[in-house]
């Protein structure tokens, strides 16, 4: 067990803004709520998972929706409560811990401040190693753990316990009632035993973002390339060294989607790269090459600063740098590719994990 500060907190909302893959929330925001129930209820525990009793309850703890709405609608911290106590009542056991279901900006910090009321601990694990757009996404989906019981709450007082057939059920009545409830609502989900969750999560997770953080804001402070560092750090690759020369966003269906094109700079003077996004950034292309598909990780940097930016902070202008970081090995599996792989969300191209893709290229058919 360790105590989470102020620092680690700032640190950890930048990494996770970058796992994020530029969905998960607004890092902003749920850093600040972090920082405040630190202020008012002291450090956060935060514990390894081997730290977490095997007949625990644990349940995950987060908010769902488009990121564009809760820019404008920020959670009080109320409903992520109401939403946590409604399934402990529910399951009529006392809940040992909570974690993130996704490494995201508001999604890796609202658990923090959740457990920080609640004086419960953190466990360093999450079920994506990354974000995704829908509660299926999850390695607990792929070993057949359920998502439900779950409940959503929002600002206004409106509670919902759904019991669904499966995690895909789950995930299209939340998102009607989700939308039906303002754009975005705090939920509690994935109630499982400590067995369950050391078996079949993303181990470390809080501790990879924290990572991150740490290497961009100390390469600032010894005027190091932070990208460069951050690449090191996540195995990752540059894709694409670029300027935002268009962006078309919209939310629909209770997701923030759309594209940003951006005109090369540098190396890729000449050439073209459109991203494409449904609240996280999903594929990277130019006119003739793939360049890096879900499920691994595409992040947008600042050339300058080397934070991270998210989908509903892109901006025309904006200078940045793509990268593609490779996913869990999970997600490489046939069911991982079959749950969140370009398929499934209508890219009419096969998956080719980064590391071959930055070798070699693929063109496009």
């Amino acid at each position: 067990m360790r105590l989470l500060g102020k620092q680690e907190i700032e640190d950890m909302a930048v990494g996770a803004a970058l796992l994020g893959t530029g969905g998960g929330g607004d890092p902003y925001i749920g850093k600040l709520m972090a920082l405040q129930t630190i202020e008012e209820f002291g450090p956060i525990r935060l514990l390894s998972i081997d730290e977490v009793p095997e007949d625990a309850l644990v349940v995950s703890s987060g908010m769902m929706g488009a990121p564009t709405v809760m820019v404008e609608k920020a959670p009080s911290g109320q409903e992520a409560k109401a939403a946590f106590k409604t399934l402990e009542a529910y399951m009529g056991k006392e809940i040992f811990a909570t974690y993130p279901i996704e490494a995201g900006g508001v999604n890796s910090m609202l658990p923090l401040a959740l457990a920080a009321q609640l004086g419960l601990p953190v466990i360093d694990v999450d079920g994506m190693g990354r974000a995704f757009p829908e509660l299926q996404m999850v390695t607990f989906y792929l070993d057949g753990i359920s998502a439900s019981p779950m409940v959503i709450a929002d600002e206004k007082g409106n509670v919902n316990l759904l019991n669904t057939i499966d995690n895909v059920w789950a995930e299209r009545i939340a998102r009607a009632a989700t939308i039906q409830m303002g754009g975005s609502v705090m939920f509690a989900i994935y109630p499982m035993n400590g067995r369950n969750l050391k078996e079949s999560g993303i181990r470390n997770i809080l501790q990879l973002e924290e990572g991150i953080g740490r290497t961009i804001r100390l390469a600032k402070e010894q005027n190091v390339n932070p990208i460069q560092e951050v690449l090191k750090l996540t195995k990752g690759f540059e894709l694409f060294n670029g300027k935002v020369v268009d962006i078309h966003r919209k939310t629909e269906t209770g997701f923030a989607r759309g594209t940003a094109t951006f005109e090369g700079l540098g190396n890729n003077k000449g050439e073209k790269l459109q991203l494409r996004f449904q609240n996280e950034h999903l594929i990277a292309t130019t006119e003739q090459r793939l360049l890096c598909v879900t499920p691994d990780l595409i992040a947008v940097l600042d050339e300058e600063t080397g934070l991270p930016i998210t989908t509903e902070g892109l901006r025309y202008g904006a200078r940045a740098v793509v990268i593609g970081i490779p996913c869990h090995p999970k997600w490489r599996t046939p069911k991982g590719i079959e749950t969140c792989g370009p398929g499934y969300f209508g890219y009419d191209v096969e998956y080719v994990p980064v590391e071959k893709l930055a070798k070699k290229g693929a063109l496009l058919g």
